[in-house]
């Protein structure tokens, strides 16, 4: 059976040095990360690529921008979507990319800057 997923050109984004097309069967979004080759990298960007056929414009692949990460070993769930990091910290970020800026590496379950912002 032949798959609908289109092709999905990886890119580094510092490089813009191309990691190859892959054909993914989910959409990678900002902050998804993505392994190829053994390696792991982040998603920092998409963007769509258009094709003009028969006179309408046509989804013709997918450009990821990525940077080589390690998986994040804490993430929170907030309103749906998993961030990185311990969301009732009032430093976080509530991002998919970066923790927060006083500790942007972790872990926060050791961070002396630590405030809990559930418990005001």
């Amino acid at each position: 059976m032949e798959s609908d997923s289109l092709a999905t050109e990886v890119i580094l984004t510092n490089s813009r040095q191309s990691l190859g097309k892959l054909k993914l069967d989910w959409t990678p979004q900002p902050g998804n990360y993505l392994d190829v080759e053994g390696k792991t990298y982040a998603v920092l960007e998409r963007r769509h690529r258009y094709q003009f056929k028969a006179g309408r414009y046509h989804l013709h692949t997918i450009a990821i921008y990525v940077q080589k990460a390690q998986r994040p070993s804490e993430k929170s769930l907030v309103a749906g979507r998993w961030v990185i990091g311990d969301a009732s910290c009032d430093y976080n970020a509530h991002s998919e990319i970066i923790r927060c800026a006083v500790n942007p590496e972790g872990p926060c379950e050791s961070c002396r800057s630590y405030e809990n912002s559930e418990h005001r």
